[in-house]
């Protein structure tokens, strides 16, 4: 299975959405236990009228898609595909706060409705007035995973030429305060550019919405091609992950002296970083290993957008210094490894290649 990239649309803690400069100018945050998006000026987008009825990832998700068609030079794709780990969250919240406030009684509905995971690539939908497949993965650590793979098989099955599929998850001070009593977050605030320096116990908590206009043929807008994914639910040691990367790579680039670069998914956790720590020293010691989640946080769909840096990384053959772990010579960039865990259960691997 393979698939073209045709354009991208990407609202993040960067300045990714506007594409003036790959990280030329990458954000710091100071005194931080979390990173929220920068949010574009949805009036270019969405008629504000329409926008004041959506919710705030609603609304992002609704730009990178029609950011990321009209990169593409696409106007309705043949397919919808999402993944979400939490959904929106912030309608949930609406939802329970007015369940509980009014003792039961006299609900208004819109925010239960507009609270289903879906609602963001249903709201696509009738934006585009899309009537195709359409469907979204509330898998956890591997939603973005699963509706990656989804949009493979649709493509290879000539299902369909064209696939919008996106991943997308919000951060709101309840949803923070809630996972931060069970202790996945720093203690103590943190500076995002400097994540790993931390060895305290716990990450740094992040959001974002990242979309790919995917294609089963290269053409002359083609970014990238994702060439491989796979993924691997609870290992019992880093051995059978080690094995299972090793498997992953002779099957889909040959050997590991074929990778020219590596993209791990370290996030300041000393206990979660271990496996990275340990791929990176005896299995790609003599390649350029990068990491990412210093610049959009840790969160259910992160792996979205080492995707996206990925793609620019093969499109402008640079690697930004921000980026780097290790200081390896960096030849021309064909192939691009992407390793990732969601909290030591849910991992995935993806190859993109240059096309």
């Amino acid at each position: 299975m393979e698939a073209y990239i045709q354009g991208i649309g990407v609202i993040s803690p960067q300045k990714t959405f506007t594409g003036n400069g790959f990280l030329q100018d990458a954000m710091e945050y100071n005194d931080v236990n979390y990173i929220k998006c920068l949010e574009p000026v949805y009036g270019d987008f969405i008629d504000p009228m329409v926008a004041r009825r959506m919710s705030r990832i609603v609304k992002m998700g609704v730009c990178a898609a029609l950011k990321c068609l009209r990169d593409a030079g696409i106007e309705n794709p043949d397919a919808i595909i999402t993944g979400t780990g939490l959904g929106c969250i912030e309608d949930t919240e609406k939802f329970l706060g007015s369940l509980y406030a009014s003792e039961e009684q006299l609900l208004n509905p819109t925010p239960f409705i507009q609270s289903t995971h879906n609602t963001i690539a249903a709201a696509i939908a009738l934006k585009l007035k899309c009537n195709s497949y359409n469907n979204t993965y509330v898998h956890r650590g591997f939603s973005f995973e699963s509706a990656l793979l989804d949009s493979m098989m649709l493509l290879q099955e000539g299902s369909a030429s064209n696939i919008l599929t996106g991943g997308m998850d919000e951060l709101t001070p309840n949803s923070f305060a809630i996972t931060n009593r069970l202790g996945f977050w720093k203690e103590k605030t943190v500076n995002n550019l400097r994540l790993l320096d931390y060895k305290n116990k716990g990450s740094l908590a992040g959001e974002g919405v990242a979309f790919f206009a995917l294609s089963h043929s290269k053409n002359d807008k083609s970014l990238a091609r994702i060439s491989a994914v796979s993924t691997l639910y609870k290992p019992q040691s880093a051995d059978e992950v080690t094995a299972r990367l090793s498997g992953f790579i002779q099957k889909s680039a040959g050997v590991a002296g074929d990778i020219d670069l590596v993209m791990l998914g370290m996030n300041g956790d000393p206990v979660q970083d271990k496996i990275y720590h340990h791929i990176m020293s005896n299995f790609f010691s003599p390649v350029q290993c990068t990491f990412y989640k210093h610049l959009c946080g840790e969160y259910d769909t992160a792996a979205s957008f080492a995707l996206y840096l990925a793609t620019m990384i093969i499109k402008e053959q640079r690697v930004p210094a921000i980026l780097k772990c290790n200081d390896r010579p960096v030849r021309k960039i064909k192939n691009v490894l992407i390793y990732n865990h969601f909290r030591n259960i849910n991992h995935a691997m993806f190859l993109i290649t240059s096309c």
